[in-house]
């Protein structure tokens, strides 16, 4: 197993855009050895990076639905 330091993780963290609170929840269940509830953190944060990705995806695709139409020289 590969240990991260308290700095790594706080690091990995915060490049994954997780807020402050959410940071210090990971940090108080990971300090009392909760790590179920570690995992549950994760978990939902994970959740909600595919719900903004693909909510992004939607974006593109319009867009790219838009450049083709006026590709196409379909009216507008």
């Amino acid at each position: 197993m590969i240990a991260m330091s308290e700095e790594q993780i706080y690091e990995c963290l915060a490049d994954t855009g997780c807020n402050k609170e959410l940071i210090k929840q990971f940090e108080a269940c990971r300090s009392s050895g909760r790590q179920k509830e570690q995992l549950r953190l994760l978990g939902d944060y994970r959740r909600l990076l595919l719900e903004r990705i693909h909510a992004e995806q939607k974006k593109l695709d319009l867009l790219d639905y838009l450049v083709w139409t006026v590709k196409t020289n379909a009216s507008l």
